[in-house]
Protein backbone atom coordinates (compact mmCIF):
# COMPACT_ATOMS: atom_id res chain seq x y z
CA UNK A 1 0.00 0.00 0.00
CA UNK A 2 1.29 3.46 -0.97
CA UNK A 3 0.95 6.95 0.75
CA UNK A 4 -2.27 8.12 2.03
CA UNK A 5 -5.70 8.03 -0.07
CA UNK A 6 -6.72 12.18 -0.52
CA UNK A 7 -9.90 11.24 0.54
CA UNK A 8 -8.50 10.27 3.92
CA UNK A 9 -6.50 13.64 4.14
CA UNK A 10 -9.24 15.72 3.10
CA UNK A 11 -11.87 14.22 6.00
CA UNK A 12 -9.28 15.21 8.38
CA UNK A 13 -8.76 18.19 6.96
CA UNK A 14 -12.67 19.48 7.12
CA UNK A 15 -13.28 17.78 10.71
CA UNK A 16 -12.53 21.02 12.74
CA UNK A 17 -14.93 23.23 10.33
CA UNK A 18 -18.07 20.11 10.28
CA UNK A 19 -17.26 20.03 13.99
CA UNK A 20 -18.06 23.12 14.61
CA UNK A 21 -21.11 23.19 12.35
CA UNK A 22 -22.75 20.41 14.42
CA UNK A 23 -21.75 21.87 17.36
CA UNK A 24 -23.59 25.07 16.64
CA UNK A 25 -26.95 23.34 15.82
CA UNK A 26 -27.29 22.92 19.45
CA UNK A 27 -29.43 25.58 21.65
CA UNK A 28 -27.08 26.93 24.20
CA UNK A 29 -29.50 25.11 27.19
CA UNK A 30 -28.61 21.71 25.59
CA UNK A 31 -25.16 21.86 25.25
CA UNK A 32 -24.37 20.56 29.09
CA UNK A 33 -27.72 18.17 28.53
CA UNK A 34 -27.12 14.56 29.28
CA UNK A 35 -30.17 12.04 28.29
CA UNK A 36 -31.17 9.24 30.70
CA UNK A 37 -29.81 6.82 29.07
CA UNK A 38 -26.69 6.24 26.87
CA UNK A 39 -27.30 3.24 25.12
CA UNK A 40 -26.74 3.41 21.33
CA UNK A 41 -24.43 6.40 21.34
CA UNK A 42 -21.37 6.25 18.49
CA UNK A 43 -18.89 7.92 20.61
CA UNK A 44 -18.33 8.12 24.43
CA UNK A 45 -20.90 9.29 26.14
CA UNK A 46 -20.34 12.85 26.70
CA UNK A 47 -22.66 16.08 26.40
CA UNK A 48 -21.45 18.23 23.77
CA UNK A 49 -19.58 20.88 25.15
CA UNK A 50 -17.37 17.68 26.34
CA UNK A 51 -17.23 15.91 23.36
CA UNK A 52 -15.72 18.61 21.69
CA UNK A 53 -13.15 19.17 24.49
CA UNK A 54 -12.33 15.54 23.84
CA UNK A 55 -11.76 15.45 20.41
CA UNK A 56 -9.21 18.45 21.39
CA UNK A 57 -7.78 16.33 24.35
CA UNK A 58 -7.46 12.47 22.23
CA UNK A 59 -6.15 14.63 19.28
CA UNK A 60 -3.30 16.05 21.43
CA UNK A 61 -2.38 13.41 24.53
CA UNK A 62 -4.16 10.36 21.43
CA UNK A 63 -3.00 10.84 18.94
CA UNK A 64 -0.12 13.10 17.86
CA UNK A 65 1.26 11.14 20.90
CA UNK A 66 0.84 8.20 18.97
CA UNK A 67 2.07 9.29 15.82
CA UNK A 68 5.51 10.78 17.14
CA UNK A 69 5.69 7.45 19.09
CA UNK A 70 5.30 5.35 16.39
CA UNK A 71 7.79 7.08 14.32
CA UNK A 72 10.26 7.55 16.91
CA UNK A 73 10.75 3.81 18.79
CA UNK A 74 10.28 0.55 17.69
CA UNK A 75 7.31 -0.92 17.62
CA UNK A 76 5.77 1.17 21.15
CA UNK A 77 3.03 0.42 23.12
CA UNK A 78 0.20 2.70 22.70
CA UNK A 79 -2.18 3.17 25.58
CA UNK A 80 -5.81 4.11 25.65
CA UNK A 81 -6.70 7.07 27.00
CA UNK A 82 -9.28 7.05 30.14
CA UNK A 83 -11.38 9.90 28.29
CA UNK A 84 -14.33 10.12 31.35
CA UNK A 85 -11.65 10.22 33.95
CA UNK A 86 -9.85 12.93 32.04
CA UNK A 87 -13.07 15.12 31.23
CA UNK A 88 -14.41 14.58 35.07
CA UNK A 89 -10.32 16.09 35.86
CA UNK A 90 -10.86 18.90 34.04
CA UNK A 91 -14.42 19.92 33.94
CA UNK A 92 -14.78 20.16 30.48
CA UNK A 93 -18.80 21.32 31.09
CA UNK A 94 -17.62 24.41 32.11
CA UNK A 95 -15.11 25.11 29.31
CA UNK A 96 -15.53 27.92 26.62
CA UNK A 97 -16.37 26.35 23.17
CA UNK A 98 -14.19 29.48 21.02
CA UNK A 99 -11.24 28.26 22.92
CA UNK A 100 -11.63 24.87 22.39
CA UNK A 101 -12.47 25.18 18.46
CA UNK A 102 -9.40 27.35 18.18
CA UNK A 103 -7.12 24.56 19.93
CA UNK A 104 -8.96 22.09 17.35
CA UNK A 105 -8.39 23.63 14.28
CA UNK A 106 -4.43 24.56 15.46
CA UNK A 107 -4.44 20.97 16.69
CA UNK A 108 -5.47 19.44 13.65
CA UNK A 109 -2.88 21.73 11.33
CA UNK A 110 -0.14 20.41 13.71
CA UNK A 111 -1.35 16.77 12.89
CA UNK A 112 -1.62 16.97 8.91
CA UNK A 113 1.33 18.90 8.74
CA UNK A 114 3.18 15.96 10.43
CA UNK A 115 1.04 13.58 8.33
CA UNK A 116 1.65 15.16 5.25
CA UNK A 117 5.74 14.51 5.33
CA UNK A 118 5.44 10.65 5.79
CA UNK A 119 6.32 8.63 3.41
CA UNK A 120 5.15 4.44 2.84
CA UNK A 121 8.14 3.17 5.46
CA UNK A 122 7.52 5.41 7.79
CA UNK A 123 3.49 4.79 7.26
CA UNK A 124 4.30 1.27 7.50
CA UNK A 125 6.01 1.68 10.90
CA UNK A 126 4.16 -1.04 13.75
CA UNK A 127 2.88 -0.17 17.07
CA UNK A 128 0.72 -1.98 19.26
CA UNK A 129 -2.75 0.19 20.03
CA UNK A 130 -3.80 -0.77 23.21
CA UNK A 131 -7.72 -2.03 22.49
CA UNK A 132 -6.73 -2.22 18.81
CA UNK A 133 -4.05 -4.83 18.57
CA UNK A 134 -1.26 -4.25 15.93
CA UNK A 135 -1.44 -1.56 14.31
CA UNK A 136 0.95 1.14 11.42
CA UNK A 137 1.20 4.61 11.29
CA UNK A 138 -1.32 4.34 8.42
CA UNK A 139 -3.46 2.29 10.97
CA UNK A 140 -3.93 5.37 13.11
CA UNK A 141 -4.61 7.79 10.50
CA UNK A 142 -7.33 5.78 9.70
CA UNK A 143 -8.56 5.61 13.16
CA UNK A 144 -8.22 8.89 13.70
CA UNK A 145 -10.30 9.99 10.96
CA UNK A 146 -13.10 7.05 12.45
CA UNK A 147 -12.85 8.48 15.75
CA UNK A 148 -13.75 11.96 13.82
CA UNK A 149 -16.91 10.53 12.57
CA UNK A 150 -17.50 8.92 15.87
CA UNK A 151 -18.04 12.27 17.27
CA UNK A 152 -19.63 13.97 14.55
CA UNK A 153 -22.04 10.85 14.77
CA UNK A 154 -22.84 11.35 18.56
CA UNK A 155 -23.72 15.08 18.32
CA UNK A 156 -26.30 14.31 15.90
CA UNK A 157 -27.25 11.27 18.11
CA UNK A 158 -27.58 13.45 21.08
CA UNK A 159 -29.77 16.52 18.50
CA UNK A 160 -32.23 13.26 18.06
CA UNK A 161 -32.43 12.28 21.75
CA UNK A 162 -32.57 16.39 22.57
CA UNK A 163 -35.60 16.63 19.49
CA UNK A 164 -37.32 13.31 21.49
CA UNK A 165 -37.39 15.20 25.11
CA UNK A 166 -38.79 18.19 23.54
CA UNK A 167 -41.61 16.02 21.96
CA UNK A 168 -42.11 15.11 25.55
CA UNK A 169 -42.69 19.03 26.63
Amino acid sequence: MTAMHPITFAALEAFPGELEKHYAAFPAQFVNWAPPSWDGVPSEPFTAIEQICHVRDIEIEGYQLRFKRTLEEHGPFLPSVDSEAVAKERNYGSADPAKVFAEIRAARAQTLSLLRGLDDSQLARPAQFEGYGPVTVRGLVHYLCSHDQQHLSGLQWLLGKIDAVSLRS
